[in-house]
């Protein structure tokens, strides 16, 4: 599975801490971590946790990544923004427990976390221990036992619903405010990381004439 790593503007200097804890865990469990920064507080493409719901959308809706991790200083805004585009179901998530039940109960994509409150000592210890349970069990099984079939089938309930209450990624781009979409997608390796992965051709083509 390819999980891609996002980190808006309040939150970037601690990228490098983030996605080192994250590699730690998924990447024995043959998983890869593309990191689309922001790398540092300095960077020239500042996203906001807005433009971080969009980068989701585009990653996870043309297939150039699996899933993706982001977060905000609470991670209730990026939760959202992330939420906020089609494509994309997105958990807020605090804890280990968090990221076993969101993943076997809810079945998404996307996890947003807090990386300011209650990001103090031990903080590392806690996103070691929250992605082992987010990854390390499988997705969509359901707790508890007597639970999953009810849960199973409320998974694809929520598939059928956003299939028809979101609009197609594309119409959006197009829509969107420009800049905004320009922004969202200068990061210093979106093009390296994004391009040869993607595989909706039609947003490939619209993102390059931007």
């Amino acid at each position: 599975m390819r999980i891609a790593l996002i980190n808006e503007n309040s939150q970037a200097a601690k990228n490098a801490m983030i996605e080192a804890s994250l590699k730690k865990v998924v990447e024995p469990m043959g998983h890869t971590v593309i990191n689309y920064g922001m790398y540092s507080a300095e960077d020239a493409c500042q996203l906001t946790y807005v433009k971080c719901g969009l980068l989701a959308s585009l990653l996870l809706t043309c297939g150039a990544a699996d899933y993706v991790v982001t977060g905000c200083g609470t991670g209730e805004g990026a939760m959202l923004a992330c939420n906020s585009f089609p494509g994309v179901i997105c958990g807020h998530l605090v804890d280990p427990s968090d990221g076993y039940m969101f993943a076997q109960i809810n079945d998404g994509n996307c996890v947003s976390l807090p990386f300011a409150k209650g990001f103090g000592w031990g903080a590392e210890l806690n996103l070691e221990m929250l992605f082992q349970q987010l990854f390390g069990f499988g997705h969509g099984n359901g707790y508890p036992a007597d639970r999953v079939v009810p849960e199973q089938r409320n998974k694809k309930i929520l598939d059928g619903v956003k299939a028809i209450t979101y609009r197609p990624l594309i119409d959006i781009l197009h829509d969107i405010d420009q800049e905004f979409l320009k922004e969202t997608i200068s990061g210093e390796h979106f093009a390296e990381y994004f391009y040869p992965a993607c595989q909706d051709e039609q947003i490939a083509a619209y993102l390059k004439q931007l």
